[in-house]
């Protein structure tokens, strides 16, 4: 982003904002989507977002700091606005419900059941995960964006992956107890 930009709107001037806006509105809603996992909840986290930054944009301190500064607002719209909608865990589909396939379209299923288990995790490790292999932000830089301990972001996301394992595994579990088809996945794909 650029400094001067920011230094403008940040002195009040709606014409930079604007800029600013067109420049970080599509980033921040995708990284709300991916958080959220509904396009209307994104919608209203980041307009929530911007307007935050609007109204908070003269207390940023460095201007070089602005995307870090803006996904971290982005990311808390998100917690605020999921804990507003108050959502429903989604139903566990039925494993014997989902077609056998094993041509092209088998990696549609495979990335289905990727996002129902990202899905079903935690709205901060959604978050970490968003941050880390969708934006492939270092485990520091989101620490520092999240304002949390590289420790703690290293922890949301071991427990995230392990999670989003656990839960591969038991959908892809067959009645009868075989083993699990999905152990080639990379879990990352999720958050892409």
């Amino acid at each position: 982003m650029d400094q001067a930009l920011v230094s403008r709107a940040k002195e009040g001037d709606r014409e930079a904002f604007a800029l600013i806006v067109d420049a970080s509105f599509d980033r921040c809603h995708e990284i709300a989507r991916r958080v959220l996992g509904e396009t209307h909840l994104a919608q209203d986290a980041t307009q929530t977002a911007m307007l935050s930054m609007w109204r908070d944009l003269p207390k940023l301190r460095d201007a070089d700091r602005f995307e870090a500064w803006a996904y971290r607002i982005t990311v808390h719209a998100c917690y605020a606005e999921a804990k507003r909608a108050r959502r429903a865990i989604p139903a566990i589909a039925d494993p014997d419900d989902r077609p056998v396939i094993t041509d092209e379209f088998g990696t549609i299923i495979d990335r289905d059941q990727l996002e129902r288990a990202f899905s079903r995790q935690k709205l901060e490790h959604r978050a970490v995960l968003v941050l880390r292999y969708y934006l492939d932000m270092p485990v520091d830089e989101i620490a520092s964006t999240l304002d949390l301990p590289a420790g703690t972001v290293k922890s949301r996301i071991h427990h995230a992956l392990k999670a989003m394992r656990a839960t591969l595994d038991a959908d892809d579990r067959p009645p009868s107890g075989g083993s699990p088809a999905m152990n080639d996945i990379s879990i990352g794909q999720a958050a892409r």
